[in-house]
């Protein structure tokens, strides 16, 4: 399972005439891909203060920047490599803060686990990432090729943790799953399952990254006994002499 090339451009599709209006604003690539960064860390300083539900769905809004800033691009004929850069380093850069975020919020609400889950997410995230820039920097899958391989590319990385986040929030919020139970005095005992649900995604992250990760050494290696080139007898011979 991976989203192709087709199946993103098609998305991509319907997000033009809004990357189109926001243009006729006055904003530009670099200025998306920087309001989108923005967004995105406000998201993550909701989270840090625990407040999950709308700092989920702000992650999400700057994540979803990221389909405006290359499509206008495209669609304005300014597509440059300096855009691409500034892409990737802002995705790469407001990933990390939000993780971190969550392992700020869920220390904050004491609970330890949560915080392990999200730092294992974030590495495997990561090198979804680095996967897929050391390949095209080496000349393998150029272009948008290693993005369409894996089950757990940026785009799904970013509704699973925006599920995980609003779920956390809607079923009782984050806390120390070892006080399930516990009566709080009120008359009412604590439920932990938002915090099972926030693992519950970040495992999904953390485990499909690392899958993703796999399938994209594995697509590499593919690619490079493809292009290996046969050795001659001549060649044989000549080492054989040294």
């Amino acid at each position: 399972m991976s989203i192709s090339n087709e199946s993103r451009g098609r998305i991509k599709q319907i997000f033009e005439p809004i990357a189109l209006g926001m243009g006729r604003l006055g904003l530009t690539p670099d200025g998306l891909t920087l309001l989108g960064f923005g967004i995105t860390v406000v998201g993550a300083v909701l989270i840090a203060l625990q407040f999950w539900l709308i700092g989920g769905i702000v992650v999400f809004v700057g994540g979803v920047f990221d389909m405006f800033d290359g499509t206008l691009a495209r669609a304005t004929g300014k597509v440059s490599p300096l855009g691409a850069f500034m892409d990737s380093v802002f995705d790469r850069w407001g990933e990390a803060i939000v993780y971190v975020s969550i392992v700020i919020g869920v220390s904050r609400a004491h609970f330890e686990l949560g915080a392990w889950f999200a730092a294992a997410a974030l590495a495997s995230a990561f090198m979804v990432s680095y996967t897929r820039a050391k390949s095209e920097g080496l000349g393998f899958s150029e272009g948008t090729g290693m993005a369409a391989i894996g089950v757990m590319p940026r785009e799904v990385r970013l509704v699973v943790l925006t599920v995980g986040l609003v779920g956390a929030a809607v079923l009782g919020g984050v806390m120390p799953v070892e006080m399930m139970g516990e009566n709080t005095g009120l008359g009412t005992s604590v439920d932990a399952t938002g915090s099972f649900f926030l693992l519950l995604a970040l495992g999904i992250i953390a485990v499909g990254s690392t899958i993703t990760v796999i399938q994209r050494i594995l697509h590499v290696r593919s690619q490079a006994k493809s292009a290996a080139t046969p050795v001659t007898t001549t060649t044989q011979e000549t080492r054989s002499t040294t």
